[in-house]
């Protein structure tokens, strides 16, 4: 698996979507969705580098084996630390989870896949999985 500088737009981006492919696709609304909320500007992200990231991480987990079961149980606990030690700014961790929840809520159905990938990236990252209210998702900082 290829790797990025920490808290790079890169990482950040890398994480959204490990979110938007772990129920096996990404639809149109959930792109269109990151579009809409301007995700790739608030990654500092150029709009067109969002597909590349997730080609590019789709590639890496073929290239890792993976055979589409889940993705969580291909990758184990020890490939998640690594990808979630990327981006270790609370601030950016915030931003990656509060843009992958609006975006996987877009095509108004939540997976088992996306709510297990939430759940296990904001127990890496220490905070509460985003929770949506109305229109507003954000994400709970457990710290203290």
């Amino acid at each position: 698996m290829r790797s990025y500088p920490r808290n790079s737009p890169q990482a950040a981006a890398r994480i959204v979507a490990l979110i938007l492919i772990s129920d096996g696709h990404v639809s149109r609304s959930e792109y269109e969705a990151f579009n809409r909320i301007e995700g790739a500007r608030d990654l500092s992200l150029e709009p067109q580098d969002m597909p590349d990231i997730v080609q590019t991480l789709c590639e890496d987990l073929l290239m890792e084996g993976f055979d589409g079961r889940s993705i969580l149980s291909h990758m184990g606990d020890g490939f998640m630390v690594s990808l979630m030690a990327e981006v270790d700014d609370p601030q950016l961790q915030g931003k990656v989870l509060r843009i992958a929840a609006s975006v996987v809520h877009a095509d108004k159905h939540l997976s088992e896949g996306e709510t297990a990938m939430l759940e296990a990236i904001s127990l890496h990252w220490q905070t509460r999985p985003p929770m949506a209210v109305g229109n507003v998702v954000a994400a709970v900082p457990q710290r203290s």
